[in-house]
Parts: structure tokens; sequence; C-alpha cells
């Protein structure tokens, strides 16, 4: 009987289980490639955060209670300038993370493929994705963002000034940096597009025409 048993447990996995297995990985990977490429597109360009309804880059916390205050004073011109100096900073960075997000995409295993396209949650591939390019895409993105924001004169201004709102206790130590929050903005921007564009497959994965998605998705 033990014999009998520990053969079963050797035995090759049937082959639908097999393909079951490849097909969510290679839906997977077609899922965030899809979504990764979109998101890129849309936010990589002129006015794809400035003009966005939702992730337009503000001032933080306090400062843009603050530049209320001295819209009404007339300086209005040089607030507008530093937030549109952070949106284009962002639209800049964006097209950098194409390379690396394919790449990650095409490392993601077999087992990890399985476990996600199972989770309940409908951003899981998405956070999964996160977790992986995040800081690596930090540190590509800061850099340009820098070199971007340096443009603008308003930057060292923004920094002294949220320095001291930070340690004021008016504004978050993360947002006191306008290179660190304009990074952490656009990265936080481009994974919420990701993410829409995963819940729209999950949701509807015949809509997007592929049949790796909708085979996928459909049994997942």
């Amino acid at each position: 009987m033990k014999r009998r048993h520990c053969l079963l447990l050797l035995a090759p996995l049937p082959a639908h289980a097999a393909l079951l297995e490849s097909d969510a990985a290679q839906g997977v990977r077609a899922a965030l490639e899809r979504g990764a490429l979109a998101a890129v597109s849309q936010l990589g360009r002129v006015d794809g955060f400035f003009a966005h309804p939702e992730l337009k880059i503000e001032l933080p916390g306090a400062l843009k209670d603050a530049a209320k205050l001295l819209k009404a004073t007339g300086q209005g011109k040089k607030v507008d300038a530093l937030v549109l100096a952070m949106n284009r900073a962002a639209e800049a960075a964006v097209p950098q993370a194409r390379d690396l997000l394919v790449q990650t995409v095409k490392k993601i295993s077999v087992e990890d493929a399985l476990r996600l396209v199972r989770a309940s949650e409908d951003d899981a591939v998405t956070r999964f994705f996160e977790t992986k390019t995040r800081e690596p895409l930090t540190e590509r993105f800061l850099p340009i963002v820098t070199k971007a924001t340096e443009k603008q004169s308003l930057a060292d201004k923004y920094n002294a000034v949220a320095g001291k709102a930070a340690g004021l206790g008016l504004l978050k130590g993360e947002d006191s940096n306008i290179q660190s929050y304009v990074t952490r903005k656009a990265l936080d921007g481009l994974y919420r597009l990701i993410g829409e564009e995963e819940k729209k497959i999950r949701q509807d994965p015949v809509g997007t025409g592929s049949a790796i998605l909708k085979k996928v998705f459909k049994l997942g």
C-alpha cells in the first residue's frame, strides 16, 4: 500500500493541469504587460498627469492651503508654475519605467502566477508587481525628477518651506522634499492605472479580445 502511494506521488501531473499552470503564468504576464504599457503610454506624455482629473500632482497638505493664500495676494503665477513643473517632471520620468516593467513581467514564476490568478483581490497582480518594481523605479525616477524640478527655481523654496512645515508637524516628512514627493506621486499614479486595467480584465476578460486573458481570468 505504501509503495502504491509513493508511486502516485511521483506520477506526472495530468496534461490539463500542466496546461493550466502554463496558461496562468502566460495570462498574468499578459495582464501585467497590458496594464503597464497602457499606464506608461497614458501618463508618460505632455499633460499625462497635469490634465488628469484625479492624478494631477498638487501641493501636499498645508502647502496647498498656503498656496491659496499666495494666490489671494497676487502670487498665483508662481504657485501655478511650481505645480506645472511637478507634473512635467512626473511625465518626463514615467517612460523610463517601460523596460523595467516589461522585464519584471517576464520573470513572474508559475507558482506566483497561479496564486495571483486565484486571489480574491481585484488588484492582486498589480500589488505584487508594485512590490517588485517600486524600489528600483524610485531610483530611476529620482534623478529625472530632480533634473526637471531644478529648472524651476521655486523647487528650492519648496524644500525650504516644506522642511519648516514638516518640523512643525504641518506636513508629512516624506512630503518635505519636492523631488521625493513628485517621484512617489508619479509611481502612485502609475500603479493606480495598472490596477485599473487589471480590474477591467478581471471583470470582463472577454472584452479584452485576448484569448489567453479570457481563458485564464474567466476560469481563475
